[in-house]
């Protein structure tokens, strides 16, 4: 009898329509690798369909908060059932881009700065004072971004003061937390890294080049992005990249899958923006792109093998 793998997609988040398409493009790589799969939703019946279905492995592809918080690990955990992808703990600390930053930054390892800034604080102080400091201590441009979720939803780089106001509510719409980062100039470049049992690998970097901001409608609408995988950088950048990539694995404590975003400014240096530890699978998705390139389809075979282990 075939392994049975449900795979975990949907859910409530901004990124449902993502999370679906991630999780019908790996059913189908898990298919062809002759898995038993079962693709359900992340709804009211989900721990009845989990007791009916009784799977060998689950793989969870929900986005956002929801499916990267440590709550949907949490519940599987307490389920007893293996699943692909990092462990509670790991998920709570890489899913608030804050934490995850402030652990990089302990490690020493390079990430623009930052400041983060609840809505509750501008209720209470009012916005003028605090974006004059922010515009003062961080220094325009920077990037407005929720320190939750992901898809670039709420994201916008801000140039001019006077963008600020709109750029906080934007970011206020997808969560009470706006991440404030300094802006670092150079290539973008998105690595993932994988551990089937015999420890991190990265596999080769993507290079994302678009003709403005990497938002929601060009990662996911194809035409407006161009990717290069290798990223066309010098050897040992990319190796320094690789080797940025594999530590923020490890110092967050994350399992069998993740990705990390990064800008290489002009003298080589790789700085962490981001950490995604339930990395988007659909046609345009940046893991499948390095995967195609590094070890082929049979990775995702490889990761449901690691969850058995």
């Amino acid at each position: 009898m075939s392994t049975s793998v449900v795979v975990l997609a949907g859910g409530l988040s901004h990124e449902r329509d993502v999370s679906l398409r991630s999780g019908r493009r790996i059913a189908q790589f898990l298919r062809e690798a002759d898995f038993s799969v079962k693709v359900i939703d992340v709804d009211a019946n989900l721990l009845a369909n989990l007791s009916e279905l009784k799977p060998d492995v689950v793989w969870p592809l929900v986005h956002g908060a929801a499916g990267e918080s440590g709550a949907l690990q949490d519940l599987l955990q307490l389920l007893g059932l293996p699943f692909v992808g990092t462990t509670a703990d790991g998920a709570r600390l890489a899913s608030r881009k804050s934490v995850a930053k402030s652990i990089i930054k302990a490690n020493r390892i390079p990430t623009p700065d930052f400041a983060l800034l609840p809505q509750t604080l501008f209720r209470q102080l009012g916005a003028k004072g605090i974006l004059e400091a922010v515009e003062s201590s961080l220094s325009l441009p920077i990037a407005v971004k929720p320190d939750d979720g992901g898809s670039a939803l709420g994201v916008t780089l801000v140039s001019d003061a006077a963008d600020l106001p709109a750029a906080m509510v934007n970011c206020f719409a997808y969560s009470d937390d706006a991440l404030m980062e300094k802006v670092v100039e150079g290539t973008e470049v998105a690595i993932s890294v994988v551990d089937t049992g015999d420890g991190p690998v990265a596999l080769p970097p993507v290079e994302i080049l678009t003709d403005g901001p990497y938002d929601y409608d060009a990662r996911y609408n194809a035409g407006r992005t161009e990717y290069f995988t290798p990223a066309r950088l010098d050897d040992d950048v990319l190796e320094t990249a690789c080797a940025t990539a594999v530590s923020v694995h490890q110092v967050l404590g994350l399992r069998h899958v993740s990705r990390t975003d990064l800008i290489v400014d002009a003298d080589g240096t790789p700085w962490v923006l981001d950490i995604n530890v339930a990395p988007g699978m659909t046609e345009t998705s940046l893991f499948p792109q390095a995967a195609t390139a590094g070890p082929g389809r049979q990775i995702y075979a490889d990761l449901v093998t690691a969850a058995l282990a």
